[in-house]
């Protein structure tokens, strides 16, 4: 995994307590009813209070929401794109466009092994043949190294999405990463996205124009019907629905 950073400089804060899993499980916990009501910038000010560089955001780029409203509350604040090395060409212009209009400090992430290297180790075409094993190696391993420097993540984790997503609290604890996982949209609908872009100006991924609501590698993303729900065109086929970040 290799992570180049981008344009603007990192924020000033001032250093954040060493604090130990078992601490921060705990932090997670007490906060996550206490801010379930909260505004999304104040659960960001909190993170930003408790975690201060110790905190980042994660975006794919399907829309730039989540860093835009937190460049508000922190301008300069790490936003990690994870670049599988299968986007869209417009998910690149999208990250290229927040990095180029945004007061954050875009870090790309990428896998160990470029897409070539992992057709020669896996086999052509991994995704076809096993998407879970292909999502690890180019999602879940990259941004679990990325976030070894964190004690804290936010993303654009929206319960209305899925019913998996449902339960997703607005503060949580991630135990696969030994994370506190934010997500500061969770309670949003999709009118409470709409009207945000639209009130701001935010950038968004032209394909959310083109049938993609849901917007992965675009080998493992089909256009959507009328009707059918939102991430429906991620993995159809296959009865996966996630990629295994949020699992």
């Amino acid at each position: 995994m290799t992570a180049t950073a981008i344009g603007q400089p990192t924020r000033t804060t001032t250093a954040p307590p060493t604090r130990s899993a078992a601490e921060l499980e705990e932090l997670a916990r007490i906060a996550g009813p206490d801010l379930e009501l909260a505004p999304a910038e104040l659960i960001i000010e909190w993170a930003l209070e408790q975690f201060g560089e110790r905190f980042c955001i994660t975006s794919s780029m399907g829309d730039a929401v989540l860093a835009h409203l937190a460049s508000t509350v922190a301008p300069g604040i790490d936003v990690v794109f994870l670049d599988t090395g299968y986007h869209f060409a417009e998910t690149i212009g999208t990250r290229d466009a927040v990095e180029a209009t945004l007061p954050v400090n875009l870090i790309t992430v990428t896998p160990e092994q470029s897409v070539a290297e992992q057709d020669a180790t896996e086999g052509k075409d991994l995704f076809a043949r096993d998407p879970d094993r292909c999502c690890f190696l180019r999602k879940v391993k990259p941004l679990q190294d990325a976030l070894s420097g964190y004690d804290a993540w936010a993303t654009g984790l929206r319960r209305e999405e899925t019913h998996s997503r449902v339960i997703a609290p607005v503060v949580g604890w991630d135990a696969s990463k030994q994370k506190v996982k934010v997500s500061p949209l969770a309670r949003w609908s999709a009118d409470d996205v709409d009207r945000y872009v639209a009130e701001n100006g935010v950038l968004v991924n032209p394909l959310q124009y083109d049938g993609y609501p849901s917007i992965g590698c675009w080998p493992c993303t089909r256009r959507v019907a009328d009707g059918e729900d939102a991430r429906a065109g991620r993995w159809a086929g296959t009865g996966k629905n996630e990629c295994g970040i949020h699992l």
